[in-house]
């Protein structure tokens, strides 16, 4: 029985488990997978994450870059916007100026051919003047020759009939009442 019972009291030593079955080739495994875990998170590290981050880096970059290039796009269009937009004000500006101009100057047209207009007619009247002046005056030219002719025929009657000074008197008044004073004064 004592080999039975050492029998079982080895088998019980064996199956007795250790609470963390910490031994000394467990904590080395361990310290190695540890290194090991380490050195392949380094390589990893250097291998794979170095050129992930400058891929993301050069991404983030570009993004940025891009971002940049688009704000400062954004902002040439928005001042070649200003500046269309003034040029259209200026356009309108100027088209307005242009109006005014070719209104002053079709006024100042209107002003010259009414002033071109009242300066003909004034000639005109002037000529109208004139030519009527001329007319009155050959027409008292004429009434003087009419006169001249009567009165030489008065005067040939006078002397055909020898009558005396104021029979011939009586006659040149009676002529003179017959073509009017006013005509002989003028």
């Amino acid at each position: 029985m004592n080999t039975l019972a050492t029998g079982l009291v080895l088998a019980s030593a064996e199956m007795n488990p250790r609470l963390f079955d910490l031994d000394l080739q467990l904590i080395a495994d361990s310290a190695l997978m540890i290194i090991a875990v380490f050195a392949l998170f380094l390589i990893a590290s250097h291998l794979l994450f170095n050129p992930v981050r400058e891929m993301m880096q050069n991404r983030q970059d570009r993004i940025k870059n891009e971002l940049d290039s688009a704000a400062a796009d954004m902002e040439n269009a928005r001042a070649l916007k200003e500046e269309y937009e003034a040029k259209l004000k200026d356009i309108d500006k100027e088209a307005e100026t242009i109006l005014s101009e070719a209104r002053k100057k079709a006024l100042a047209n209107e002003n010259k051919i009414v002033a071109d207009a009242k300066e003909e007619a004034a000639r005109i009247i002037e000529r109208a003047n004139v030519e009527a002046e001329l007319e009155k005056k050959k027409a008292a030219d004429e009434v003087k020759r009419e006169m001249v002719v009567l009165a030489s025929m008065l005067a040939g009657k006078v002397v055909n009939a020898a009558i005396d000074t104021t029979v011939q008197d009586s006659l040149i008044e009676e002529t003179l009442k017959e073509i009017g004073e006013g005509t002989w004064l003028s």
